[in-house]
Parts: C-alpha cells; sequence; structure tokens
C-alpha cells in the first residue's frame, strides 16, 4: 500500500499502519466537494435521503459479488405480499423468516431501497452513502466505498445525462473545459477505438482482434464468452481514450447489458443506459429505469440460473422491489457516481488510498 499519512511521513513500516493513507489536506478538500454536491442538489430541489446499508436481498448481477453478515433476530419475509404470478417468476426471493441467524446483505448500490422510496411517492431524490463490493481492491477500487445517487421521476436517461454533465462541470471545472460533452454509442466507441463492430462479432473474433491489439489476457481466456471479450476489450482498449479534454458518456449498451435498465426495441435492441467518463475513469453508470414488476422478475431468474451454472453464490432477489414495481414505480432515470473517483479527479491524484482515511489495509 502506497499513500503518506496525515503529516505527510512517507514511512509505511509496521509502527506507522495506524495512520490515514489521504494527507489531511487531501481529506479537507474532500469535504468541500461533499459540500459542493449538497448545494448542487438543495438548488435543484432535489431531496436528500437515506437508507440502509444492510438488507435481506442483494445486486443478483453476475458481475457484482456482495458480502454478507448475520443478524441473530430472525427477518419476516415478504415474499407472500407478492402476487401469485409474479412471485412464480422470480427465482430466488429471500428466506422465509426461521429460527436462528438470518443472512443479510451489505449493499452493493442503494439502488433497491431508493427504488422502493420512489414507488412510495418521494419524488426526486439522492444520497451520498458507502456501498460495498466484494473482491474489488486495487488503485481505483476499494471493498468498502461511497457513492452518489439519484433518481428524476419524468426523465429519461437523456435528460439525466445533461444533469450529470453539469454535475461534473460544477465539481471538475479545472479538467472537463468548456467544450460540450461527448456522446457516442456502445457501437461506435468500439469501432472508433478498437475497430471493430461489437454487436457483429462473434467471441473468436473479438479474441483475435483483443490480441492484434496486443491486449494481454489472463490464463483460461479461450474458453471465454463473447461478453467477457466485450468487457475485456471495453475496458483494455475502449475506456482509456473516454472522456479526455471533456465528459463522454457512452450509449445504447447490448441489451445483455441492461441489468436494471429498459430495453429499447431495435436491430439491435440496446439498453437504455449510459455510462460517463473522464480522463478515461469510468465515473458514472445510469439507466431509463425498468418499471416492469414482470420483466425484473423474469431477469433476477435469470441471473440466478447463470449463477448456478457458473458456480456464483447464490443472490437473493429483492421480492420488496418486485412489490413496489408491482405497485407502481414512475417513469423516471437514475445513476449511481463513484464519489472516490470523483474525488481522485478534483484533487488530481491516481491512487484511491490517496481520498479515503483508511482503505481496507488500514481498516
Amino acid at each position: 500500500m502506497s499513500g503518506r499519512g496525515v503529516d505527510g511521513d512517507d514511512r509505511l513500516d509496521g509502527d506507522d499502519d495506524w495512520r490515514p493513507t489521504a494527507p489531511l489536506e487531501n481529506l479537507k478538500r474532500r469535504a468541500e466537494l461533499v459540500g459542493a454536491v449538497r448545494r448542487f442538489f438543495a438548488e435543484r430541489g432535489v431531496l436528500e435521503v437515506e437508507t440502509p446499508a444492510l438488507g435481506a436481498a442483494t445486486a443478483t448481477d453476475l458481475h457484482l459479488a456482495s458480502l454478507a453478515t448475520s443478524l441473530s433476530a430472525p427477518l419476516a419475509s415478504c415474499a407472500a405480499t407478492l402476487s401469485a404470478p409474479l412471485a412464480s417468476d422470480a427465482a430466488t426471493l429471500s428466506a422465509p423468516a426461521a429460527g436462528g441467524a438470518r443472512r443479510l446483505y451489505l449493499q452493493t448500490s442503494p439502488e433497491l431501497h431508493m427504488k422502493r422510496l420512489l414507488a412510495a411517492g418521494s419524488g426526486p431524490i439522492w444520497q451520498l452513502c458507502k456501498a460495498f463490493r466484494d473482491g474489488e481492491a486495487g488503485r481505483r477500487h476499494n471493498p468498502e466505498f461511497t457513492m452518489l445517487e439519484w433518481y428524476r421521476p419524468g426523465w429519461d436517461h437523456h435528460r439525466l445525462i445533461g444533469e450529470v454533465d453539469e454535475l461534473l462541470r460544477a465539481t471538475l471545472p479545472g479538467i472537463v473545459g468548456g467544450g460540450p460533452r461527448e456522446q457516442l454509442t456502445y457501437r461506435d466507441a468500439f469501432l472508433t477505438h478498437a475497430g471493430i463492430d461489437p454487436f457483429a462479432a462473434d467471441a473468436q473474433t473479438l479474441r483475435s482482434r483483443a490480441a492484434e491489439l496486443g491486449v494481454d489476457v489472463g490464463a483460461g481466456s479461450a474458453s471465454w464468452s463473447r461478453e467477457e471479450w466485450l468487457h475485456l476489450l471495453l475496458a483494455a482498449v475502449v475506456e482509456p481514450r473516454l472522456g479526455r479534454g471533456r465528459p463522454t458518456f457512452l450509449l445504447d449498451f447490448p441489451a445483455s447489458e441492461a441489468a436494471l435498465a429498459r430495453v429499447r426495441d431495435g436491430d439491435p435492441p440496446v439498453a437504455e443506459r449510459f455510462e460517463a467518463f473522464v480522463e478515461g475513469v469510468e465515473l458514472a453508470n445510469g439507466y431509463h429505469e425498468l418499471a416492469d414488476a414482470r420483466e425484473q422478475a423474469r431477469r433476477f431468474a435469470a441471473d440466478s440460473d447463470a449463477r448456478r451454472r457458473d458456480g456464483l453464490p447464490a443472490a437473493p432477489a429483492d421480492a420488496r422491489l418486485l412489490a413496489a414495481l408491482e405497485h407502481g414505480l414512475p417513469d423516471c432515470a437514475g445513476v449511481a457516481l463513484g464519489f472516490d473517483r470523483l474525488a481522485m479527479l478534483a484533487l488530481g491524484v491516481d491512487s484511491i488510498d490517496q481520498v479515503i482515511a483508511f482503505p481496507i489495509d488500514r481498516a
């Protein structure tokens, strides 16, 4: 672990590992950035909310790994609150109440709970909170991190892109510049920066292109799926070229990458989601939110089947979210932004341990 303590001391022997890794000046500037974000939403009349860090359900996405703990008191199940057809579509709901300890999950994002607030009539909401993901540690990752997430009823993802752009210009004025933002479709970004059509190429073609571009692939790559090769090329070749001198917004992802976003019919169909990049750093991921309870239950079931197939831990789907969707989620768009990465860019540092006091190695 590299980094300087709050007193500027470079020593990192065992006697000093009690010290924060971020310099005190960086922590002060981070606090100022929090204040700027809070003013941004106050000026726009967006309600600040708090939702639980612990939940009985968690993200089912195959690319996310949750951290879990246990509670000695039994918890009530909400599966019975769903209509029979919807309950039959949901693959893995939180287990019914029983004696003994219950497994709870540290939330990978506040999305599940915030959507329940939206369905209850909250109106536009935002929060800055801790989120947790297992297996994510490195220069831009920490298993415990800070996420900025907000939702706009009545908006689609295109309109929300404009507000994300405004936030980036308010918090990164010396980096994003004064020029207009760049918007690229997923296909155009691959054609421009990787020289290949991501919707037409099969796994073998993508593998060959990665080799031509000198991408370092790990052991076992011969058995990778088409989606895994796309993830690699996006991360290793396309993303580092985005957001140079201005924010770049990547749009129209493959339908298989929709997660909790709507899918727009077309040839091919695409997910109504976007990602935001500044100086090659992925900062935000936004959706035109899926509001169809039956479709969401189907996706949860598909994720559950894929997890079993790939030998991944089971991830209980959120029955309460399905109940909220069945009640009625307003047409809305939402976005999650990595606040620690925003702070890294604002402070001009290249490691997350320079903007958080105690990363996992110092926890």
